[in-house]
């Protein structure tokens, strides 16, 4: 009669415990070289404290995201600002996203903007982006937030 072999013995069996699944976690971050960015020089003028209380910040759910007919820079956004009515702001950032990769992610809007006519739509508000140079081109972000932050949530 033959010894019994191990039960494990040539299976690629994966040990999760905590300690191993808090190893694979601390993977090295991404390291980005910030080295040819260009940043614009800060405003020298200050705002006072009342007026940049007046600006209405919030978190807001993308619901949809089409381009703009006959606007090569414009998306038309479909927001749920947690008004229980829906927001649409149009953004000139196509160059920089498609709009099917928007639909869910949650964002960062000013929500207290008159409404501006654009392309023959009304533009409510303004999503905020971070824009810098590098290499002499332009690159933007379009301010994403943790998807756990609910539509409506006031930033101060």
């Amino acid at each position: 009669m033959k010894p019994l072999k191990d039960g494990n013995a040539g299976n690629d069996v994966v040990n999760n415990t905590p300690e191993t699944v808090l190893n694979d976690v601390k993977a090295e971050p991404e390291k980005i070289d910030f080295s040819k960015v260009e940043i614009e020089p800060l405003f020298k003028d200050f705002v006072d404290f009342d007026t940049f209380s007046k600006s209405d910040f919030r978190a807001v759910k993308v619901l949809a995201c089409e381009a703009v007919p006959k606007s090569k820079k414009l998306l038309k956004f479909t927001l749920d600002d947690g008004t229980g009515e829906n927001r649409t702001i149009l953004s000139g950032i196509h160059a920089y996203y498609e709009p099917e990769e928007l639909i869910g992610k949650t964002c960062i809007a000013i929500v207290n903007l008159p409404p501006r006519p654009m392309m023959g739509i009304d533009s409510c508000g303004m999503l905020i982006s971070a824009v810098h140079h590098e290499e002499g081109e332009e690159k933007l972000n379009l301010l994403m937030v943790d998807n756990h932050i609910p539509a409506g949530a006031k930033l101060y």
